[in-house]
């Protein structure tokens, strides 16, 4: 670690160093001798890192954080620097055969961001990392086992970058309250505590002291927890010893969930005595400040001002209980669908909203002269603008009396300007002028959403062409160019159990599909053959003698290799030169999770052999991959785009691949026998400008005719060459497949092309593929242009 450090920084490296521990036991901690980085840092995944169970309400498996670390643990491991969180739980993997991506958002959805990270916050945590915020795609063969195509993981930003789950909501309240209490950033907490401050005692409360705020995180001893508990606060606050709610009631913890209550809170100029409501944001108006809390529904709230604020004024709501106690103003107030308000003087003006009414509330920051890279706090320079309004903001700016907004709607939406430093008179969204009128103090408007006029080919009304994908079970085919088994050794730790090596990464092939032609002699005696393969996950295999299927490994979710023996149905004929060929779909190398093992090094390829009655020598093999293996001829691409079937091969899946004398044949229609077509169809689109359309190929699960069973095949997805999407029927759960953006023409022709290795004797056409729009926003946003990548041109050598 010293040795990796020093090359950092011979190299220039002048920033601080932080590392990532992978369970929070202080290795390299700051200060901890040889090796040590700068400020230490560590992991954890509370619900681990693994596929959510098919009840996403499960948390059975929860391995509680306060085990491994709090506030005392990190001032026992780094005392001197911030409390910091590489890499937090914000999802979970998904598997083949696993429960689908919805139910992973679910498992780690706002309920958990609610308990756990609230539970960081209260150990002061300043730096939060979350892993991860928007969901990916496993272009290619960028994948491992353990996963399939979709790296969606339940993130807060869907994979199709959509905005709609609810987790994504919640981190914008949780974000927003953050940067608004530059308090908490001085504040030290303790180790929490029972019956202290909150009245029930299967409640945790810990508090956050800083110079003048108080923050009390309150949560369930079992963080598990379904109940509803109710409490009654007692705290310190500048004006005395309260017990709250002062006006009656209890306040309530409705299951998996946590609060900060906040006490002598400042906001601005103004101190706000105490809120058991949470705080979403405060910001200073051209006349006022406005402060914005939520609570969950039906929940009963209280807050505390000083009364030099002035009579309460502007009430809005019907559920307002406001009463003099001392020199307090107390507002007691029942949570409500629909927002409430109330004003003291014109000094300050509070929003009273549901959380899902809040999830909508926005906080927009202004352009700002401030150097880049400097950080503003919400009562410094920067100035902001909090509106009410849809799906999605994206950024604003004000010039004289005019507010430019842009951002997304799904749907026409109302728009209320909530606060800005400066008076408004006018409202432009994406450029256009909304219609507004004045409620008060607010400027409200109504944004239109307009529908366009927008149809998708189907995929049967689609002109396609076919090619046989495997030719190399054809008799006269020639492999005189592929990669020669003949290595006697390997670098693997498995040692061989073949006379020459067949492990595909002794041979420069790392990923995607392998082919292999072993060659011999019959003697006449060979009844069947032994094979054990092996390729991750959900693999599977295909082997041909001659021309002649012997049967497949279908696959399955929990198997990472296979022994499987396969008989001849006829002997063969004596002196006569027969081939075996075996298809394998390699489904990537395995993880390395922990540092000193050599997981990612298990092999894979055909492991073992023997054709029965004869020694394993008698029989030579060759073999392919992606075309030029390591010395891969798509640069654009990468080298984890193309596999080692014959369509890719020769660069078929390309733009402009000469497919006009191809036959004629659909995916759905019926497929010739065992083995692997390929398909390739054109499309247009045309995207009108200023909308934002996520699209996706979706498959709906294909079974065998007049049987329930579903039919076994294997299929791969390209878009202009490029691969994103593996789908296999009978093993699952993905069936849809979101389009990267930046391989799509939004506006032309796009080149669709797609893989079916079928693994039966009977396979009927794939029943239902389809392209499907996933949304339709009106939007500002630009695309990025279409990534370029390589057309087709005729590959010399693409064997």
């Amino acid at each position: 670690m010293a040795y990796v450090e020093k090359q950092y920084r011979k190299a220039g490296i002048v920033i601080p160093f932080i590392d990532n521990d992978a369970i929070p036991i202080g290795n390299w901690a700051a200060g901890d001798g040889l090796g040590a980085v700068d400020m230490y840092s560590f992991d954890d995944y509370p619900l681990a890192w693994a596929t959510a169970p098919d009840d996403p309400s499960d948390w059975s498996r929860l391995t509680n954080p306060l085990s491994v670390y709090n506030f005392s643990t990190h001032m026992g491991t780094s005392p001197h620097t911030p409390m910091s969180i590489s890499e937090f739980q914000g999802g979970v993997p998904d598997a083949w055969g696993g429960v689908g991506m919805m139910k992973a958002a679910a498992y780690i959805g706002a309920d958990f961001e609610r308990v756990f990270y609230k539970l960081n916050y209260g150990f002061r945590a300043t730096i939060h990392s979350l892993y991860m915020v928007f969901g990916g795609t496993n272009w290619g063969h960028l994948g491992h086992p353990g996963g399939y195509t979709s790296y969606d993981n339940g993130a807060a930003i869907a994979e199709n970058r959509q905005v709609d789950r609810e987790k994504y909501s919640e981190l914008k309240l949780q974000a927003n309250f953050l940067r608004a209490s530059p308090q908490y950033l001085v504040s030290l907490p303790d180790n929490g505590t029972f019956g202290v401050y909150a009245s029930a005692h299967d409640l945790v409360t810990t508090k956050l002291t800083s110079n003048h705020t108080i923050f009390f995180l309150v949560r369930h001893a079992d963080l598990s927890s379904t109940g509803l508990t109710a409490y009654r606060l007692r705290v310190p606050t500048s004006m005395g010893i309260l017990t709250i709610p002062q006006l009656g009631g209890s306040l309530t913890l409705n299951g998996r969930d946590s609060k900060f209550h906040v006490v002598d809170y400042e906001v601005g100029n103004i101190k706000l005595i105490y809120s058991t409501a949470e705080i979403f944001t405060w910001k200073k108006s051209h006349d006022r400040t406005v402060l914005v809390l939520y609570g969950g529904a039906e929940e009963l709230h209280e807050f505390a001002v000083h009364e030099s604020l002035g009579s309460p004024c502007g009430v809005e709501g019907k559920t307002l209980e406001v009463k003099k106690m001392g020199h307090a103003a107390v507002v007691k107030w029942r949570v409500e669908p629909s927002r409430q308000m109330i004003a003291f003087g014109n000094e300050l003006e509070v929003h009273m909203l549901s959380r899902n009414e809040a999830y909508s509330y926005w906080v927009m920051d202004l352009p700002s002269d401030e150097v880049c890279g400097r950080y503003v706090s919400s009562s410094g320079a920067q100035q902001s603008v909090i509106i009410n309004a849809g799906y999605l903001l994206r950024t604003a700016e004000v010039s004289g009396n005019k507010l430019f907004v842009t951002g997304d709607i799904n749907a026409t939406t109302g728009i209320e300007i909530i606060s800005t430093p400066t008076p408004i008179s006018s409202v432009f969204f994406n450029g256009q002028l909304v219609e507004t009128v004045k409620n008060g103090a607010l400027l409200t408007g109504v944004i239109h959403y307009q529908h366009p006029n927008l149809s998708l080919p189907t995929i049967k009304s689609l002109s396609w062409r076919y090619i046989n994908n495997l030719p190399e079970i054809q008799e006269a085919y020639d492999d005189s160019k592929w990669t020669t088994c003949n290595l006697s050794r390997t670098h693997n730790p498995r040692n061989l159990t073949t006379p020459t090596s067949l492990y595909a990464s002794d041979y420069g092939y790392h990923a995607g599909s392998l082919l292999y032609r072993g060659t011999f002699v019959a003697n006449g005696s060979e009844s069947s053959m032994y094979l054990l393969t092996e390729g991750g996950y959900a693999y599977g295999h295909s082997v041909w003698l001659n021309s002649t299927y012997l049967g497949s490994w279908e696959g399955s979710a929990g198997d990472i290799f296979y022994n499987h023996t396969l008989k001849f149905p006829t002997a063969p004929r004596a002196g006569a030169t027969y081939v075996l060929t075996v298809l394998i779909d390699h489904m990537g190398l395995d993880e390395n999770f922990v540092a000193n093992v050599q997981t990612m090094k298990d092999p894979r390829g055909i492991l073992d052999y023997q054709v029965h009655g004869r020694e394993k020598s008698s029989i030579s093999w060759k073999m392919t991959g992606n075309l030029g293996g390591e010395r891969y001829q798509d640069h654009s691409r990468g080298p984890l785009n193309e596999g080692g079937l014959y369509a890719e091969r020769q660069g078929f899946h390309l733009p402009g691949a000469p497919t006009v004398k191809w036959e004629r044949l659909s995916p759905l229609d019926a497929f010739p026998g065992p083995g692997v077509g390929f398909y390739v169809t054109t499309f247009d689109l045309d995207i009108p400008l200023g909308y934002d359309v996520p699209i996706s190929v979706v498959f709906t699960n294909t079974t065998i005719a007049n049987v329930s069973k579903p039919a076994k095949f294997r299929s791969e997805i390209f878009i202009n060459g490029w691969q994103f999407g593996k789908y296999i029927n009978h093993i699952g759960p993905q069936c849809r497949y979101p389009i990267p953006e930046g391989i799509l023409n939004y506006n032309g022709p796009n080149t669709l092309a797609i893989t079916v290795w079928s693994q039966e004797e009977n396979t009927a056409g794939i029943h239902g593929l389809e392209l499907s729009i996933d949304a339709c926003l009106q939007s500002r946003y630009e695309k990025p242009a279409l990534v370029q990548g390589a057309s087709y041109s005729p590959r010399n050598g693409g064997y």
